[in-house]
């Protein structure tokens, strides 16, 4: 299946651009979803002398208030308010990093094709830094945009202008592929033709149900696109 916003196949022909996101778009979201549920939980409670459930509920009420702003993706935000050094601790578990299944194929093929490609990630720089480091996908990409070089998050308005004086796109002519329904709504909003939604972020979690948008299990039936 290769959706488009009415359903159909993409018309490749229509895209110059393709934006992607990294964490449960290209990345296994299992990675993000064990550090932040249960790693950081099983550190703080160390720290704190707390009982793990009671660190975890503690946690999750801090997430909850941080969630779509900067400061959520932000490392160096949660190592201050913590206490901990959340760099550090993405270390003891980066064994857990892992690319999704065909995504190798399809970033080949977008290559082949001559069409330009744009890592665009909420993610901070110290975990760019290593998921490319593990992944060694960097070389794939023609730019690699942290929203906390841009002073904000993707959900935002403002992500967007900022991003086309980094990265000109048209938007009629571009392909955004995120996981996150309330940043694809935001790209929608900006203008963006072209968006796919990911319905198995995370490889150990339950396949989503997506209806507002064009929604793929993973890149397997989009790079047999341009196979040959």
């Amino acid at each position: 299946m290769n959706p488009s916003p009415q359903g159909g196949p993409i018309d490749w022909e229509q895209v110059d651009s393709v934006l992607l996101d990294m964490d449960g778009t290209l990345l296994d979201l299992h990675f993000d979803n064990h550090f932040w549920l249960e790693h950081v939980p099983k550190r703080y409670a160390e720290v704190r002398g707390l009982a793990l459930e009671q660190a975890k509920a503690e946690l999750l009420a801090r997430y909850a208030d941080a969630q779509g702003t900067l400061e959520w993706y932000c490392v160096d935000h949660w190592s201050q308010q913590l206490e901990l050094d959340i760099a550090l601790l993405k270390e003891e578990v980066s064994h857990l990093i892992a690319v999704h299944p065909h995504v190798l194929e399809f970033l080949e093929g977008l290559k082949h094709q001559g069409k330009r490609v744009a890592l665009v990630t909420n993610a901070h720089q110290k975990s760019l830094k290593l998921k490319m480091e593990k992944t060694q996908l960097a070389g794939h990409f023609d730019n690699i945009i942290s929203a906390h070089d841009l002073g904000f998050a993707k959900e935002e308005p403002a992500f967007w202008t900022r991003l086309q004086q980094v990265e000109p796109f048209d938007p009629q002519r571009s392909l955004f592929v995120d996981d996150s329904l309330s940043v694809l709504r935001s790209a929608r909003d900006y203008g963006i033709r072209w968006l796919l939604a990911i319905l198995a972020p995370d490889s150990k979690g339950p396949l989503r149900q997506v209806d507002e948008f064009p929604a793929i299990r993973d890149f397997a039936a989009i790079g047999r696109k341009f196979e040959g």
